[in-house]
């Protein structure tokens, strides 16, 4: 028989690095899960990933129990990565603070092509493409006519 599902939690935690002080420890304390637990084992999941900052799904169930599932980083913080930036634009419109290649597009929307709600790659590139421009960050050269899937 299933368990009751009580909740769900979303969190952003660096890899290999979740430990009981905020935002992990008030998050889970405060719905009377073990904090210890969830840290051992998010802490080892990831501790391939160390210092990346990784979205966590945690659903929590009636008798305390919990499941969470680890997500690819933020596509933000991965075209600050490929950009070698500190960080976005205060007005992107205006001032563009860094220039990545479509490779590095596509290399990104296949990373995160699990997380994101389209089908196809080029759909894909085109939203990271979105997040860039609304960063700062420009797109160099012409979009990829033939993408290899």
């Amino acid at each position: 028989m299933a368990k009751e599902v009580a909740g769900q939690l979303k969190l952003q935690i660096k890899g290999g690095a979740a430990n009981p002080s905020p935002p992990v420890g008030p998050a889970l304390g405060s719905k009377g899960l073990n904090i210890m637990d969830f840290c051992k084992q998010f802490n080892a999941r990831t501790q391939d990933k160390a210092g990346k900052i990784l979205p966590v799904v945690i659903t929590y169930y009636a008798d305390k129990s919990f499941d969470f599932i680890v997500k690819t980083p933020p596509v933000a913080v991965q075209l600050l990565e490929a950009s070698k930036a500190k960080g976005g634009s205060a007005e992107p419109n205006r001032l563009k603070i860094a220039a990545i290649t479509w490779e590095q597009v596509e290399a990104i929307a296949r990373e995160k092509m699990t997380d994101l709600n389209c089908f196809t790659l080029e759909s894909a590139m085109r939203m990271v493409a979105g997040t860039a421009r609304s960063m700062g960050i420009t797109v160099k050269g012409k979009f990829p006519q033939n993408i290899n899937i």
